[in-house]
Parts: structure tokens; sequence; C-alpha cells
């Protein structure tokens, strides 16, 4: 796999709304955790649409990375021009720092935010230049990734499209994983 689609939950959706939150360093080491072992079989690219949440902390740990695995690529496709135009002031800084970082830029729409078909244009499109997915994502409780998630399970029925989820479990598993034994 060259290219891996990251996406999932936004933050809001899990209550994530400082940088210091501690559950983002538990959601950060899954996704360090699963970015690593597809490095090490191959990985080239990290894509993301530049949504708050997982895709933006996705990125951080892919530009983390970099220090180990320099030829990590990470690649943001914006769903339309000016995106996240009308975010707050932090989050808007959080989204250039992302892209100031990134190896790519683009936007699939270059025309600012008209319809929704520019967002699932966006998730077609990046689905179509990936070879796989990772989605912090658990079907049971859905939220804005189901539609993803369904497009996904759609493509799957036509080709092999690998998919790897950051379920709730996998998150719990983690936190247990990284408390210190003695307390």
């Amino acid at each position: 796999m060259k290219n891996l689609y990251v996406s999932g939950y936004r933050s809001y959706e899990l209550s994530v709304f400082k940088p210091n939150d501690p559950k983002l360093s538990f959601i950060k080491k899954c996704l360090k955790d699963s970015l690593i072992r597809h490095i090490e079989n191959g990985l080239e690219w990290v894509l993301i649409g530049g949504q708050l949440g997982a895709e933006i902390w996705a990125a951080e740990v892919a530009f983390d990375l970099k220090e180990e695995y320099p030829e990590l690529k990470v690649g943001v496709l914006f769903p339309f021009y000016k995106y996240g135009e009308k975010w707050n002031e932090t989050n808007r800084q959080l989204l250039e720092q992302v892209k100031a970082q990134a190896d790519f830029v683009e936007y699939t729409s270059h025309r600012p935010y008209q319809s929704p078909r520019q967002l699932k244009a966006n998730k077609e499109f990046l689905l179509k230049h990936s070879d796989g997915a990772l989605m912090l994502y658990d079907p049971e409780f859905e939220g804005k990734p189901k539609y993803l998630y369904r497009m996904i399970q759609e493509k799957q029925e036509k080709a092999t499209y690998p998919l790897e989820l950051i379920t709730f479990e996998t998150l719990q598993e983690s936190v247990y994983e990284q408390q210190d034994p003695f307390f």
C-alpha cells in the first residue's frame, strides 16, 4: 500500500476541543502505531481532506514520524477552495500549520463551497487515489464518518480496498497499555 487515506471522527464528535486534551494522546498513539506498521510495509503517502479531528491529527502524527521516516509524505486535498476560511482563529491556524508542512496541497474543487456534492466528490477522489484507508471510527457509534464508511463498503464490494478501523475498543486498549502498572 503506497497511498493511505486517513479519516474519521471530527474533534467535536469526540469532545476534543483543546490540543492538550488527555484523550488526544491515546488517539495519536493509535494513529502512530498504525502508520508505522504501514510505513514499514511500503507506505509513501498519507492522504487527508483537511477535516478537524482524525484527519488533522493523522497529519500531525505523520509530520512527527518524518523525523524517523523522512520518505513519508503528506497530501492534503481540500474539498473546495477557501476550505476552513469560516473556522475560528485557532482552527484556521491549525489548518495553516498543516498546509505549511504538507508535501502536497490541492483542492478537488477550485470553487468556494456551493453544495454537499463537493464534499462527496472529495471523498470519491481520495478513495480513487488511495490503496486503502485508516479510519478513527466505530460503526457502533455512528457520526459524520458513517458516510465515508459506507462509501468504502461499497468500494469493497467491487474491488479489494483494505480498511483498518481504530474503534473505541482499540482506544480503550491503548489506555490500558499506556497506564503505569504500578498504580
